[in-house]
């Protein structure tokens, strides 16, 4: 088993992977035993032909694909690990030589890592960031609490206002017919939270419990669903009930029942606090994004069309993940949002050469600053692991091969470059 690499134009290699003919028939026999049941030859029972008569009556070649693919599965992962190239994509694979006696040969064409040329990376002036937390941050935070922690009180004496909390049931109708997805039960909306589209909720304002009347709009040009997108409808709507929204008073009773603190004085100090912290993490992110676009503009770089297609695949597929999370499959969103997945990826496109640029360009500070990671941090980081995976840390490193922890400590390396290029920064 041998492997050469060439290099070739715009950040490309091709590898030629070489497999000794013993493998190759090695490979062939496995290729027999999985295909001779579905093998006939007048005289033999299935399965029972033996390989020499099958390759004698067919050729050799009824074998060659299944024979190949194994070995270029097995192969190419085993040589890659063995190559000194920065592999950054999927490969393009060709079979150079194949049959019975020789070597197997084929090539992989890859993208490999491109070299990243910055600019002047150190005191990048960026706009200065207000990390002050005011009066009103704080009250915002407040109220958000408050609100959380109202209660509705039914009301009959009275029409429908705005911030009201009404309990309706609705259908909807286009052209006389009424349309999938327009129609709801015991549906419970709260006026003026723009949840429904164009004037729905306006229209309820002013109606009263037990009312039934029609509901008209236009959906909006850009809606989810083509078939409707910036067109009128008319809902027919049954108030069934109005609940008032109550805000608890800002006391310290309020403060004792969402906090742990007894007067409302205190607890207004400790959502300060939470505030800084939050803001300032904010702060540091909103930096870190600026500086990285900053030395994105001036970075002399030609990314492979292969390396933003693996990376595009890549960012697509989380997509995905995070789609399930949610309940949602793929084809489900694809169709929900009338979109393809070739429209998906090109949207993706963007960001995935956005997050190659930033990944090059961090690769290149560590490098260029002689950033390392230290053990302390490795096992710093193997703790955040364990908790966010809710995992023993020894697990962790029992599960854990050389591969995984270069990666490990190649993220702790690209947070410290990350850090020392806020920490040199200039703000404007």
């Amino acid at each position: 088993m041998s492997l050469s690499v060439e290099k070739l134009e715009g950040s490309m290699a091709k590898l030629t992977i070489e497999v000794p003919a013993e493998e190759f028939e090695k490979a062939m026999t496995a290729a027999y035993h999985k295909q001779k049941n579905q093998i006939a030859i007048q005289g033999f029972r299935k399965g029972k032909v033996p390989q020499a008569m099958i390759e004698k009556m067919y050729g050799p070649e009824v074998f060659y694909d299944e024979a190949a693919n194994r070995l270029i599965n097995e192969y190419y992962p085993k040589e890659l690990e063995n190559c000194e190239e920065d592999v950054v994509s999927n490969p393009e694979i060709d079979v150079e030589q194949i049959g019975k006696g020789k070597s197997f040969i084929f090539t992989a064409v890859v993208a490999i890592k491109p070299e990243i040329k910055l600019g002047e990376y150190k005191g990048v002036e960026i706009e200065k960031i207000p990390t002050e937390v005011t009066e009103d941050d704080i009250m915002a935070e407040i109220l958000k609490a408050q609100k959380e922690n109202s209660r509705t009180v039914p009301v009959e004496d009275r029409a429908a206002q705005l911030d009201d909390e009404v309990l309706i049931n609705f259908d909807g109708y286009m052209d006389g017919v009424a349309f999938e997805g327009g129609k709801g039960e015991n549906y419970k909306l709260t006026l003026g939270s723009h949840s429904f589209i164009d004037t729905f909720e306006d229209q309820i304002v002013g109606k009263n419990v037990g009312d039934s009347f029609d509901v008209n709009v236009t959906f909006p040009e850009e809606y989810h669903a083509a078939d409707l997108a910036g067109k009128p409808a008319v809902f027919k709507v049954d108030l069934l009930g109005i609940s008032a929204i109550e805000l608890p008073e800002l006391d310290d009773d309020f403060a004792s029942e969402v906090s742990s603190f007894d007067t409302f004085a205190e607890y207004k100090e400790d959502v300060k606090k939470v505030l800084e912290v939050k803001k300032e993490k904010e702060v540091k992110s909103e930096k870190q994004a600026k500086i990285l676009e900053k030395l994105a503009e001036t970075a002399e770089v030609e990314i492979p069309e292969a390396m933003i297609e693996y990376n595009q695949e890549k960012m697509f597929a989380e997509f995905e993940q995070s789609m399930m999370y949610q309940g949602l499959q793929m084809e489900q969103y694809l169709k929900l949002t009338n979109t393809s997945k070739e429209e998906l990826l090109e949207r993706i496109k963007p960001d995935a050469i956005a997050r190659i640029k930033t990944g090059l360009i961090l690769e290149e500070v560590v490098k260029l600053e002689g950033i390392t990671a230290t053990d302390e941090e490795f096992e710093e980081q193997l703790k955040n692991m364990a908790n966010a995976y809710q995992m023993d840390v020894e697990k962790i490193k029992e599960i854990m091969g050389d591969k995984e922890a270069e990666s490990v400590k190649k993220d702790v390396c690209s947070r410290k470059a990350l850090d020392f290029l806020v920490e040199n920064c200039k703000e404007v």
